[in-house]
């Protein structure tokens, strides 16, 4: 049986990736196998703290939330993604790691979470998969599920250079989003951007935002 790449999923209208597998085999050639200080980095942007609750939307296979729930030990940890194979695979490494992360199947556009819920969301390569008006819907949903001060890490592609081939280019036919459109996406719903940059990590930006 052929498994799905991507599709549209009922309430969201980004692209959904279901080869998780594939995933975590590109995540780990993209990042020449160091996977592990890569999302220790993120977590650090977050700048997490022991018995934070934390949002990771668009979770994918779940490492980012794995590390997450590692830095904030007894605070809640959640992931969501409309990809059933993607939760799936997430909830296998989570058992694995021995870490308890609530993984449920969700669209960012109508997060499942009361308002004021949580002190942190990541949202990691995933805002270049939504069209404009999606990623206003979900960058509102984040802040509605925000407590006050809560803080955002946003990290994306930036726009591929012109002619670039090979890996990269694979990646970037999902498309890419400018450091100063992601700040000012989260500036118009609210936030106060307190950080931009580099990741370090090939072509990577990141936005540490917080709730107004």
């Amino acid at each position: 049986m052929k498994t799905r790449e991507y599709s549209t999923v009922p309430g969201t209208k980004g692209r959904v990736l279901h080869w998780a597998v594939r995933y975590d085999l590109l995540v780990r050639l993209l990042l020449l196998g160091r996977e592990g200080p890569f999302r220790e980095r993120l977590v650090q942007l977050a700048r997490l703290e022991p018995g934070q609750s934390v949002l990771d939307v668009g979770c994918g296979t779940g490492s980012l939330a794995i590390a997450a729930k590692r830095r904030v030990g007894a605070g809640d940890v959640y992931g969501i993604d409309a990809s059933p194979e993607m939760i799936a695979r997430a909830r296998r490494k989570a058992g694995k790691a021995g870490v308890h992360v609530h993984f449920t199947e969700g669209v960012v556009e109508a997060l499942l979470f009361p308002d004021r819920h949580v002190d942190t969301v990541l949202s990691t390569l995933m805002l270049h998969h939504l069209p404009r008006e999606a990623r206003r819907r979900c960058v509102r949903e984040i802040r509605r599920v925000l407590k006050p001060g809560g803080r955002v890490l946003a990290v994306d592609f930036g726009k591929p250079p012109r002619g670039q081939k090979g890996l990269l280019a694979h990646l970037h036919r999902h498309g890419g989003i400018d450091v100063h459109d992601i700040a000012e996406l989260f500036s118009e719903a609210g936030f106060e951007v307190i950080e931009t940059g580099a990741v370090g990590v090939r072509s990577m930006n990141f936005v540490l935002t917080t709730a107004r």
